[in-house]
């Protein structure tokens, strides 16, 4: 049976080897970060949204006013794609991983290529496309590649940006967000040779070593050496 390898646990590995070793190989997870309560609200809200114009097969107003010729994608899998445990999946033979991602939503233009779209939530002043964005976009593009379809290289994040010059709506405990989309063009060439490095990283007898940036393995260093020795 394939292992099952999800497009979060690849970021890990491309953050920090060790982590993704201790985790996938000894089940030593990192500490999970806080909820994100807001971004799942932001979300549920904007798949709500976008629904409706996918039964309806019209733009968004956010897709009008970027002048993106494109519509929500109807397809019998989208809750499937959608849902975090399944995703889009493809069983990569070569490194033997089933390899899954779920996607916020999937658009397509007139002659039929699949956009892949990311919701982001942030309260910042300017809102960002990190590297980690970018690849997470990239792998998504990937799957729905090897799942047969033809997936534009052009995918789009949408960002909803926390409005906070009109505070909480004069008492009306109503915060606003305004709705932003940035176009960013994929290279997902970089996928294959990500993978069947996970996998030598994974087979490895030995803990790899970590990568010098990672918080959770300074941490766990520093500590080490202020333990009792046994």
């Amino acid at each position: 049976m394939a292992t099952k390898l999800s497009r979060s646990k690849l970021e890990l590995f491309l953050e920090c080897p060790r982590c993704f070793w201790l985790d996938l190989r000894q089940g030593i997870k990192r500490p999970p970060p806080a909820p994100y309560t807001i971004n799942s609200a932001i979300d549920y809200l904007l798949k709500e949204e976008f629904d409706v114009h996918r039964a309806k097969k019209t733009r968004h107003p956010v897709m009008e006013a970027n002048q993106i010729d494109a519509v929500p994608y109807q397809h019998e899998q989208l809750s499937k794609w959608r849902h975090n445990f399944t995703g889009v999946q493809f069983e990569h033979e070569p490194t033997d991983f089933l390899v899954y991602g779920a996607v916020d939503d999937v658009w397509v233009d007139p002659k039929g290529k699949l956009i892949v779209v990311d919701y982001k939530a942030t309260g910042a002043k300017q809102y960002q496309i990190y590297d980690s964005y970018r690849r997470q976009m990239e792998i998504y593009q990937w799957l729905l590649a090897q799942n047969g379809f033809d997936v534009s290289p052009v995918g789009y994040f949408v960002f909803a940006q926390v409005n906070k010059g009109g505070g909480f709506g004069n008492g009306a405990a109503m915060l606003a967000f305004d709705l932003f989309v940035e176009p960013l063009v994929g290279d997902h060439s970089w996928v294959e040779q990500g993978l069947k490095s996970a996998r030598k990283t994974l087979d490895a007898p030995k803990m790899p070593e970590a990568t010098p940036t990672c918080e959770h393995c300074l941490y766990r260093g520093k500590a080490r050496r202020l333990e009792p020795a046994e």
